[in-house]
């Protein structure tokens, strides 16, 4: 995997962090910051457009966050710990909005249901690195 790869090729000491879990974050950050965009203009497809509103919306507030914050982890020089916590902390809460939207449109589009997930995993990867903090 390129994130744990640039981790490892960092060269400074990066103060005991799990890489593997850290790398993890990144690429589920990224994932899911391209699953809701897809997620959204699928939804800007379907006939029933006006009643996606809330959701477009949610995916499109979870892929800004979600990307900002794979950027943030991306960046270790200057590290600060309780801005990385807080931008986490922000990911899982749009992650969890977003997965919870999209589940209420699972059995009918495919696409919310393939976002959800993304978003459930995403989730969990914040929540494993703030736990390791």
């Amino acid at each position: 995997m390129a994130h744990t790869q640039m981790l490892e090729a960092y060269p400074k000491d990066l103060g005991g962090i799990d890489k593997d879990t850290w790398a993890d974050c990144i690429a589920a950050c990224f994932e899911c910051a391209q699953v809701c965009t897809a997620c959204a203009d699928a939804c800007l497809s379907e006939d029933m457009v006006a009643d996606l509103a809330t959701c477009i919306r949610t995916d499109l507030d979870c892929a800004d966050v979600c990307a900002a914050t794979g950027n943030v982890l991306s960046r270790h020089t200057g590290y600060d710990a309780n801005l990385t916590r807080a931008v986490l902390e922000a990911c899982a809460a749009a992650c969890k909005a977003c997965g919870d939207e999209c589940a209420q449109h699972a059995q009918m589009h495919e696409h919310c249901r393939i976002c959800a997930e993304a978003c459930r995993r995403c989730e969990a990867a914040c929540r494993a690195v703030i736990a390791s903090l």
